[in-house]
């Protein structure tokens, strides 16, 4: 009778340690999965912004051609670039830091942009040079691109952030190192509409 017991025991132990097992693996994988997701589409993000960036010299190339003198605005660009593209996030180390020195130097870039764009109407022959209508058209569709990006990855931190912060997983979660990554969020000012004059 002892030794039925015993076993009876033994199988017990063996199959609750099998079930925590399983369900610490199943959560591990998971929590895996979705913080790969979130590193894609960071990757994701960087590239269509990565696509801004190598646009902006051709862009900057066709209006030296016929606003020469519009020295400032056109080395404000190329200065906003060359930060822009100087700040690198690593996908595993998202933080709200490195969030917002990220963010804070593509804005730097929108910027800059949003002058030069100003700047170009002033002269009607650049504004119907089909090169500048191409890259600006470009530019437009990459500006899109950046936003539907941007928007994917949040919904992906979304579900992450809401999968390590759900009841038991937050306790596997902290154990195993998975922590909430930051989102993509509107910079202060962002709610007034900026005041355009010509």
């Amino acid at each position: 009778m002892n030794m039925k017991k015993s076993w009876i025991i033994l199988i017990v132990i063996v199959v609750v340690l099998g079930i925590v097992y399983l369900s610490v693996k199943g959560t591990y994988n998971n929590l895996v999965s979705k913080s790969e997701n979130v590193d894609a589409q960071w990757a994701q993000v960087e590239n269509v912004y990565q696509r801004r960036a190598d646009l902006i010299p051709n862009l900057v190339e066709v209006v030296k051609g016929y606003a020469s003198h519009e020295k400032e605005t056109l080395e404000g660009v190329v200065n906003a670039r060359a930060k822009a593209t100087s700040v690198n996030v690593d996908a595993s180390n998202l933080n709200p830091q490195t969030m917002a020195s990220f963010q804070n130097a593509q804005e730097g870039l929108t910027s800059a942009l949003s002058r030069l764009m100003v700047v170009v109407e002033r002269y009607p022959d650049l504004k119907a040079n089909q090169n500048f209508l191409e890259l600006q058209s470009q530019l437009e569709g990459t500006e899109n691109r950046i936003t539907v990006e941007r928007q994917k990855f949040n919904n992906t931190t979304r579900d992450y952030n809401t999968l390590i912060k759900s009841f038991p997983k937050n306790f596997y979660a902290g154990m195993l190192g998975f922590s909430p990554k930051p989102y993509f969020e509107a910079l202060q000012g962002a709610e007034t509409a900026p005041k355009v004059s010509f």
